[in-house]
C-alpha cells in the first residue's frame, strides 16, 4: 500500500471496514474449484446484465463507457479465466459461445453457488511451491477480513495474522461489486447441517452477500440477500432499498442474520429460506449500528443517525408492531456494544466525539457520558475477555484505552496509529490486547497494534484477562431462553 513514486498513489484508498475472525474455524487449505465452462458463462452473462440493468436506470448514454469501465472488473477477471485452457494458452475466439449462453432463470432469495475460480494453468498442490508454507492456515492463526476500495475497485483482503510468529500477509481476496461498508462473520451454511466458515458483507448496494472463506479466489458468493429486481425476468425488489451499514449475526438463533441501512429500517433474515423474516421500521434515519444480545437471543440493540439508540425484544416484534426501549443521546449513533460483564449494560458513540453507558434496564438518562474525542468515535471496541478494557477510535485520528464501569471512564492510553481519519476498529478474539485498525489514508490505511507494547495497558488491564482466562467465561447472571417467534 505504500509507494515511492507520488504519481502511484491512489486518488481514493481506504478502509471502511474490517473483522477478526477466530482461530481453529478456518480450513487450513482453502478450497480451489475451476469452473466448468457453462458456470463460467453463467457469471460473466449475469455480470454483463447486472451492468445492463444499472446502466438503464438513470444512466445517459455517453456516459456507458465511463459507467462500464468503472464496474466490469469481475467481468473481465471470468473472461481472462474462460480464455484460458487447460494447457495454459489463450484463444481469442469465443470457444464457449459465452455471448449465446442460454442461462437459467435467476430467482429471488438464496442464491446458492458451489463454485470458485482459479487459473486452470495453477497446480493445486504444488509441493515445491516456496510460498506453499504461507498458503496453509494454521490452528494458531487469525483471519483477518479487510474490506478495501481503492479508485473505482472495491474487494475483501484476507489477511493471515499469527501472534506467535509476529506474522501478517494477505492470503487471498475477493472482489467485490461495491465499497463493503460492513463485515460479519457466522459459522451457519445455508442448505448444509454443518458449521460454515462464512462472512456476510454489507455494501453500498442494497444486496447482502455471503461469502464462503474456505473457497479461495471466488467470483461470485454463495447466497445474496435481496434482490434489487429484474423487470424483464420480472423479478420483484426484495429487502432493503439502499446501502447496508451493519450486521449482527445471533449467535443462538443461528439462522437469523440482523441488517441496518440507509433505507431506515432493519431486517431480520431467515438464512434458512433467504428472504426477510421481520422488517423493522422505527427509525427516522439510517440505521448506522446494531448488535444482538451475546446472552439473550430475542434483544437487539440498534442506533441510528436520529440520534436515538433502541433496544429491541424481538420475541414481540413484527412488521407491524415493534417493542422496545429507547434513549435519545442527541448526536447521531456511530456504534454500539454490549458490555459483556454487564450484560444489562451497553455503550454508544456518537458523532459528537462522545460515549454513552446505558443500563438497559432504565429508561432514563445513562449512567454517564463523557466527550472522548474530537470528532465522530467511529470505532467502539468493548472487550469480552478484559474487564472494563473500552477501546475507542476516530475521525480526528487517534485511538484510546479507557478503564470503565458504572461510574465514569478514566482513559489509560492514547496512540496516533496513522492511518488518517479511522474508519473501523476490530478486537482479536483470542487476545483482547491486539486491535485491527482502518484508516484512509493513501499511502498506509490498515494496521495492526498491540497494547501490550504499552506498559501502563499491561500493568491496568494484563492481570484482569488473566483472571477472566482462569475461569470458563466472565461472571454473569444467569438468563432465561428466549426466542425469536416464528410466526
Amino acid at each position: 500500500m505504500e509507494s515511492d513514486q507520488e504519481d502511484e498513489v491512489p486518488n481514493v484508498n481506504f478502509v471502511p471496514s474490517l473483522l477478526f475472525v477466530k482461530r481453529g474455524v478456518a480450513k487450513a487449505n482453502p478450497d480451489k474449484v475451476t469452473l466448468t465452462p457453462a458456470e463460467l458463462a453463467r457469471i460473466i452473462n449475469e455480470t454483463r446484465e447486472d451492468l445492463e440493468d444499472e446502466g438503464a436506470e438513470g444512466m445517459d448514454t455517453s456516459d456507458d463507457e465511463e459507467n462500464e469501465d468503472s464496474q466490469s472488473g469481475l467481468a473481465e477477471r471470468a473472461s481472462s479465466l474462460a480464455a484460458t485452457n487447460p494447457d495454459g494458452t489463450n484463444e481469442g475466439t469465443d470457444e464457449y459461445n459465452f455471448d449465446t449462453y442460454d442461462q437459467e432463470t435467476g430467482t429471488t432469495g438464496l442464491h446458492l453457488s458451489t463454485v470458485a475460480v482459479i487459473d486452470p494453468t495453477e497446480n493445486i498442490q504444488d509441493d515445491e511451491d516456496s510460498d506453499a508454507e504461507d498458503e496453509i492456515i494454521k490452528p494458531t492463526d487469525n483471519l483477518i477480513l479487510v474490506g478495501y476500495v481503492q479508485n473505482d475497485s472495491a474487494s475483501m483482503e484476507v489477511y493471515i495474522y499469527n501472534e506467535e510468529e509476529g506474522s501478517l500477509y494477505i492470503h487471498h481476496d475477493f472482489l467485490l461489486p461495491s465499497p463493503p461498508l460492513c463485515i460479519e462473520w457466522l459459522s451457519f451454511d445455508p442448505g448444509s447441517d454443518k458449521p460454515g466458515n462464512l462472512c456476510a458483507i454489507g455494501c453500498m448496494e442494497p444486496v447482502i452477500t455471503l461469502w464462503d472463506l474456505d473457497i479461495q479466489d471466488s467470483l461470485e458468493p454463495v447466497c445474496k440477500l435481496g434482490s434489487k429486481g429484474n423487470r424483464k425476468k420480472n423479478i420483484p425488489k426484495m429487502g432493503h432499498k439502499d446501502a447496508v451499514l451493519d450486521l449482527s449475526w445471533n449467535h443462538h438463533l443461528q439462522h437469523i442474520l440482523a441488517s441496518g441501512s440507509v433505507d431506515q429500517t432493519v431486517i431480520l433474515w431467515d438464512l434458512e429460506e433467504g428472504i426477510p423474516h421481520t422488517t423493522i421500521r422505527d427509525f427516522e434515519e439510517k440505521v448506522q449500528t446494531l448488535a444482538f444480545h451475546p446472552k439473550r437471543a430475542e434483544a437487539l440493540l440498534v442506533g441510528s443517525c436520529d440520534g436515538k439508540v433502541k433496544v429491541f425484544d424481538c420475541r414481540s416484534t413484527t412488521d407491524d408492531s415493534s417493542s422496545y426501549k429507547m434513549w435519545d443521546l442527541g448526536g447521531e449513533i456511530e456504534r454500539v456494544c454490549w458490555d459483556q460483564f454487564n450484560h444489562n449494560c451497553f455503550v454508544a458513540s456518537t458523532n459528537d466525539g462522545k460515549i454513552h453507558y446505558i443500563d438497559s434496564r432504565q429508561d432514563e438518562r445513562p449512567l454517564w457520558s463523557k466527550e472522548v474525542h474530537e470528532k465522530e468515535v467511529t470505532g467502539l471496541v468493548l472487550s469480552a475477555r478484559v474487564k472494563g478494557m473500552l477501546s475507542t477510535a476516530s475521525a480526528d485520528g487517534s485511538l484510546k484505552v479507557w478503564d470503565i464501569d458504572e461510574q465514569d471512564a478514566r482513559m489509560v492510553y492514547k496512540k496516533n496509529p496513522k492511518v488518517g481519519v479511522i474508519q473501523c476498529l476490530g478486537e482479536c478474539d483470542e487476545s483482547p490486547f491486539t486491535l485491527a485498525l482502518g484508516g484512509d489514508l493513501k499511502t498506509k490505511n490498515f494496521c495492526v497494534v498491540n497494547l501490550l507494547d504499552n506498559d501502563i495497558v499491561s500493568n491496568v488491564f494484563k492481570s484482569r484477562f488473566a483472571e477472566a482466562n482462569s475461569s470458563s467465561e466472565p461472571p454473569i447472571e444467569e438468563m432465561e431462553e428466549a426466542s425469536i417467534a416464528d410466526e
